[in-house]
């Protein structure tokens, strides 16, 4: 497992970083976003979304709790904060071994739902547009995109 720490100053830098991880991203990788509301999760997942070369707008599935996006890899983007305490199946898990990018925003609510590796991204709101992003790879492939990053 390795972390490593990034901050941004801005919502296009935010962008940026989100863009250099969807440019890195292979099929059937799961990134774990988690940080309080307004941190900063979407916003990341827009930028990732256009490193994958998808062109529609990306929005949080906070309603529908599934949003599926289609570029260079499928992006499948869920959103786990009304997914607290259900113990049903939701069948989420047959993403990970398809042929896109799984991004979980709130995974601490579905702890049996994480795979055994997977990239933790923490983002912390510092001010109003500053973040800190923490990156936890856990698996070779992720701490392989890591290195990408720095």
């Amino acid at each position: 497992m390795k972390e490593y720490k990034v901050k941004t100053e801005s919502l296009e830098e935010t962008h940026q970083l989100g863009e250099i991880l969807g440019r890195n991203a292979m099929a059937n990788m799961v990134f774990l976003l988690d940080g309080d509301l307004g941190a900063g999760k979407t916003t990341l997942t827009q930028g990732i979304a256009k490193g994958l070369d998808i062109h529609k707008n990306v929005t949080s599935p906070t309603f529908t709790i599934q949003k599926i996006y289609h570029g260079r890899l499928p992006l499948y983007h869920i959103d786990a904060y009304r997914l607290e305490g259900v113990d049903q199946d939701l069948g989420f898990e047959e993403y990970f071994y398809d042929d896109g990018l799984t991004v979980i925003e709130w995974s601490q609510f579905v702890p049996n739902l994480i795979p055994e590796e997977y990239m933790r991204i923490s983002i912390k709101l510092l001010e109003e547009n500053s973040r800190e992003f923490v990156f936890t790879a856990v698996g070779s492939q992720y701490e392989k995109l890591l290195e990408d990053l720095k």
